[in-house]
């Protein structure tokens, strides 16, 4: 088979349902049976009689029972039919009965007229009308007048014949009374009325249970056949019952009672795969084939007969007429008469057809050319292939649209203006079309590519219908709807500013390296990295410049990675790299190899960028991760970010290859996060506070508010422990809020017990203005504990450098007007502490706990915290160190200036319970301390709070002890 013939190639459908033969044969058995015995005479005339009257009567009967029960138990347009056949046949079985009650039972003849007569003659007019309801039905005026035309037509030419052969005879006997000659002409004139209608609808039955009524024609026609035969004088004369044109009756009423069952369960038993109903298809031919086959073939003949019929019948009349005439034969007024009826309506039918024919050729042409104005002017190419696969017709359209003229491609085969690419998908799919069921699937989609007058392949959508055996193409452009397509898709997965594969597209093609033959590749591997300090460069250059810088480093990384493997923007700074293996078994080479690879991406990366003439350098962060046999997309990236974040923490611009213990890491502080945030509502969050000690006097100025968290599995986490995990703000600031109220609670209930001395709680600079801790909340508490003023100091963590320093003034200098001291902690850490220094209202310098711990041993660090020390000196501010732990650091600070300080060597953080025994003892032994000098920072009674410099006050040394007021605030535990 050629390619175009390979397109529209069908599957043949093999296997053939059953065709109810056993029913078949049973009535074909019992009506040879029924003959045989009639022929032979039945053995007996009594016998003879009995099953001429009384059998044909049980026939009759089983057909009207038949007729009726299949009436009710069916839903259908034509039950009335079945009916009135059934009332027919129950007629008929009254009049055999009648019948045979005077022959059997009686044994004298039948008079004429009897009931038997009255029976017979009630059989015909329902049978008509059945005949009626089995018909199609005219649509137009026309048509039902065609039909009584057609039926006289018939009825006509059978009464000239009959009326010139036999019924003139009849008429003309004499002694015969009115009712017997009446009932003599009674029985004809009603069979030429059943056997015209058999006639003309014959050709004019519905499409719809076909089989049946055949069935139901062929029982009728049968028995008007025998009644016939029964009227003519030579049969009449000699007929007794049970001769052998009973059989003609009994298997006329048989062939009734069998035509509705029979013809359902043939339905039923369709062949596989057709329609309930559809004939069977003979061996070697699809469907549509020979459905094109029959139809070429039957409808034809039927077609021509229905046509010739009135016209035959006419001839017949004439030629009748004509026979009498040439005869010399005297013509009788009944013949002239019906045989100018005849000719009168065949020349009334033939005005009409005329007539009928005229406006049907009108209206054809008109929605021909309404249809042909359609299909010129349709924007979309129809095109018709035949069976072969040629193309047969192509609409005008397709010059606009494949820029080829219409009749350059008829005659052409369809597979050659498709792309060898998909032509083996279009065949499949019409094959499968072919072989389903038209009632399922009408019409079918297939999109391929057509070859246009350029030699451009264009993207084609055609909607297929099957057509004569052949196939019906609607076919439109597609082409740019697939290039928008395409281009939603590239949109879809790849990133918009550095057009780099995106997450989703780089999440699947990490799922296909790990599937398929990589599944145990362990070579394959994924980079995950970050640019250390790109948002540096947002805040200096601004985001188009960081834009730019992006895309330079998103060019670089495509350059950098080999050929097969994936680089792509996971969103912002950071990027991601899939590395394909190339199948060792070495795990040192691979990850040798890897390491180079991300080695060179690192320093590739961390080259200096050229941004709007500014020279910018970022450093670059990687995380490695191999994949491992059963690992998933999802934790081969996850374990890559892990890394990256750890080579992030580790000092930024290094790479890191994962580890299993990050992932127990990251569980771990996910479960301390998940109990952390039910702890504060458990209660499982104590407050301990460190004393403050004067580092002349020993006594204690103040104390240092601190969170320890035990758990309720008994382990006790410092803030450094459980603040690193506490990445929620609003868990974050709840805690900060608890333990801000805890420290003013228990400051105020050691002041009414006669302990009364500061109390510091750290907060950061961000905490410091974060909303969920308004000014008027930290009046309202210190209020509401009696706190006196100077009893809170907070201490300020180093400054985020994204706080604005504005903001925060106004904040802390609101605070102070509360009476609220204001610590700068972690003095000396860095460069924000100088500019936080300079622009902020500071009351205390708290020293970095780095700075104390070298102080001793090297002399460097030494001269830096004296220097230190001495500008909190000349600025007027106290001055704390944090971390002395050693008896020789409490005597190098001292030396140096620093008038307090907490850690170690004096003590660690107390519970209240141990806080007041160490208030009450009010000081701590200081080495080399005088032990009776006046304390620097606090000034009053031991334990009092520390002093409070009045900001306008030149002199360094003037302070007072501000009156007692309430104050608080919430902070942060140190890290």
């Amino acid at each position: 088979m050629s390619a175009p013939g390979a397109v529209l190639a069908q599957h043949p459908t093999s296997g053939r349902g059953g065709t109810g033969l056993l029913p078949q044969l049973l009535l074909a058995l019992v009506c040879g049976g029924y003959a045989a015995g009639s022929a032979l005479g039945w053995g007996s005339r009594q016998l003879a009689l009995f099953m001429g009257d009384f059998g044909l009567a049980v026939a009759a009967f089983i057909a009207a029972v038949s007729c009726y029960f299949y009436a009710r138990t069916r839903e259908s347009g034509f039950r009335p039919a079945w009916l009135l056949f059934s009332l027919s046949s129950l007629m008929a079985a009254g009049g055999n009965a009648v019948w045979g009650w005077y022959e059997v039972v009686l044994r004298r003849p039948v008079p004429a007229p009897s009931l038997a007569d009255f029976f017979f003659l009630c059989f015909g007019p329902p049978a008509i009308i059945g005949l009626l309801v089995l018909a199609k039905r005219p649509v137009t005026r026309a048509g039902w007048v065609c039909l009584v035309l057609d039926a006289w037509l018939i009825a006509g030419s059978l009464l000239t014949l009959s009326w010139s052969l036999a019924l003139a005879h009849t008429t003309e006997l004499k002694g015969t009374s009115t009712a017997h000659a009446a009932l003599s002409l009674a029985y004809p004139l009603l069979d030429i009325a059943l056997v015209s209608m058999v006639l003309a609808l014959h050709f004019r039955r519905s499409s719809a249970n076909r089989a049946a009524i055949n069935t139901a024609i062929a029982a009728l026609a049968m028995t008007v056949l025998c009644d016939a035969l029964f009227t003519s004088p030579l049969l009449r004369d000699n007929y007794h019952s049970g001769q052998i044109l009973d059989a003609g009756w009994f298997a006329g009423s048989l062939l009734l009672a069998y035509a509705p069952w029979g013809v359902s369960r043939a339905s039923q038993r369709a062949p596989h795969g057709l329609p309930q109903g559809a004939p069977p298809q003979p061996p070697g031919r699809s469907g549509p084939q020979a459905r094109a086959l029959r139809a070429g073939s039957s409808r034809p003949i039927a077609g021509s007969l229905a046509a010739l019929t009135p016209y035959l019948a006419a001839a017949v009349c004439v030629l009748g007429i004509l026979y009498n005439v040439m005869d010399g034969h005297t013509l009788d007024r009944v013949v002239l008469t019906t045989g100018c009826t005849v000719v009168l309506a065949l020349v009334v039918r033939q005005g009409i057809m005329l007539v009928d024919n005229i406006s049907l050729t009108q209206e054809l042409a008109q929605k021909e050319n309404h249809f042909r104005s359609l299909v010129q002017g349709s924007s979309d190419v129809i095109m018709i292939a035949a069976p072969t696969g040629i193309l047969r017709y192509v609409s005008p359209a397709a010059s606009g649209v494949y820029g080829r003229d219409a009749e350059e491609l008829v005659g052409s085969e369809l597979a050659s203006i498709i792309h060898p690419a998909d032509l083996g998908a279009v065949v499949h799919e019409v094959r499968r079309f072919l072989a389903a069921s038209p009632q399922e699937e009408p019409t079918t989609r297939i999109e391929c590519r057509f070859k246009s007058g350029t030699g451009d392949w264009l993207n084609v959508e055609s909607t297929v219908n099957r057509h004569q055996g052949g196939l019906i193409f609607n076919s439109r452009d597609v082409t740019e709807r697939v290039r928008l397509q395409a281009q939603l898709q590239h949109n879809a997965e790849h990133d918009p500013l550095t057009e780099l594969p995106n997450r989703a597209l780089f999440t699947k093609r990490v799922r296909q390296a790990l599937a398929g033959r990589r599944t145990t590749d362990l070579g394959t591997a994924v980079l995950f990295i970050d640019l250390d300090g790109f948002k540096a460069v947002n805040d200096r250059l601004g985001h188009q410049a960081g834009d730019e810088l992006l895309v330079q480093a998103a060019r670089r990384l495509q350059d950098s990675v080999r050929v097969g493997d994936t680089a792509a923007r996971l969103g912002g700074d950071e990027f991601a790299a899939l590395i394909l293996g190339d199948g060792t078994r070495d795990r040192a080479a691979r990850e040798y190899q890897v390491r180079e690879i991300a080695d060179r991406l690192r320093l590739t990366l961390s080259q200096p960028y050229t941004v709007d003439g500014n020279d910018v350098r970022v450093a670059a962060s990687i995380g490695v991760a191999f994949a491992e046999p059963g690992i998933t997309p999802t934790d081969l990236m996850r374990n890559a970010d892990l890394a990256m974040y750890r080579a992030k923490a580790a000092g930024k611009d290094r790479v890191e290859l994962y580890a299993p213990q990050m992932q127990a890491e990251v569980v771990r502080r996910t479960e301390l996060a998940t109990r952390l945030r039910t702890a504060l509502h458990d209660g499982e969050f104590a407050l301990l506070h460190q004393p403050v000690v004067d580092l002349t006097t020993g006594r204690v100025a103040a104390v240092a508010a601190q969170a320890r968290w035990r758990s309720a599995q008994g382990i006790l986490f410092t803030p450094a422990e459980f603040l690193r995990v506490a990445d929620d703000s609003d868990r974050t600031a709840e805690l900060g809020r608890w333990l801000l109220q805890e420290a003013v609670e228990q400051a105020a209930e050691r002041g009414r017990a006669g302990h009364a001395v500061p109390v510091t709680v750290r907060l950061t600079a961000r905490r410091l203005l974060d909303r969920s801790l308004p000014l008027g909340s930290v009046e309202a508490l210190l209020t509401r504990h009696g706190l006196p003023s100077g009893a809170l100091v907070i201490e300020m963590a180093d400054s985020d450098p994204r706080v604005s320093y504005d903001d925060l003034e106004q904040r802390l200098t609101a605070l102070r007007r509360l009476g609220v001291r204001i610590a700068l902690d972690g003095f000396g850490s860095g460069h924000a502490a100088i500019n936080a220094l300079r622009r902020l209202p500071v009351d205390v310098l708290k020293l970095d706990r780095g700075l104390v711990e070298g102080v001793v041993e090297s002399p460097r660090l030494y001269k830096i915290t004296s220097g230190l020390l001495r500008i909190a000196t000349d600025l007027g501010m106290q001055s704390v160190a944090d971390g002395v732990d050693l008896p020789e650091q409490v005597q190098a600070l001292r030396a140096m200036g620093c008038t307090h300080g907490l850690g170690m060597a004096f003590s660690g953080p107390l519970d209240e319970y141990r806080l007041r025994r160490a208030l009450v003892r009010g000081d701590y032994p200081v080495p080399g301390g005088t032990g009776g000098a006046l304390p620097v920072l606090a000034g009053g009674p031991p334990g009092g709070p520390l002093p409070v410099r009045h900001p306008n006050s030149p002199a360094t040394d003037s302070f007072t002890h501000p009156p007692l007021r309430s104050h608080t605030e919430t902070s942060i535990p140190p890290t």
